[in-house]
């Protein structure tokens, strides 16, 4: 599935209506040059879960952990990753990586992805921000495995 998003406040929209997609232990892998619009869609994704808070990249942090909601009211916590400062896949040990990839009563949003080399979980959304030629971004999602998300109410 591909979409021209235009602005900030089309890549947020595009964000909260990826949010209806997720349910509780699901993965989103975040793929994009620096400025692409990542975190923006993140805090897309975390308005649509009633996130209050600022929702900013933990770059430095490596982890941010906000409080949510599903629409039922079910309350749960959105794991927000930011994998860029890493230098080797090594490294995700000293922080139970792990168990983000494996969020059973949780949502995972993994910026930087690529970092974690094969460390990745066996179900994921895969999203690809680009800057589009004519200016904008395109965005790529992808279910691994196929089938698993009804991609079709994205667009």
């Amino acid at each position: 599935m591909r979409i021209a998003i235009g602005s900030g406040e089309e890549m947020q929209a595009f964000g909260a209506r990826l949010a209806r997609l997720l349910t509780l232990g699901d993965v989103v892998l975040l793929h994009g040059d620096l400025g692409a619009g990542k975190t923006t869609l993140v805090q897309g994704i975390a308005q649509a879960f009633g996130v209050t808070e600022a929702v900013q990249s933990p770059t430095f942090t490596l982890v941010a952990e906000h409080a949510a909601a599903l629409p039922d009211g079910t309350p749960f916590t959105l794991h927000h990753l930011d994998l860029y400062r890493l230098d080797d896949p090594s490294e995700l040990e000293a922080f139970g990586y792990e168990m983000y990839v494996a969020p059973d009563d949780a949502i995972s949003l993994i910026e930087w992805p690529e970092r974690a080399g094969d460390w990745l979980p066996d179900r994921f959304l895969l999203v690809r921000i680009a800057y589009a030629e004519q200016g904008g971004r395109l965005v790529e999602v992808e279910g691994i495995p196929d089938g698993l998300w009804d991609l079709s109410t994205l667009g």
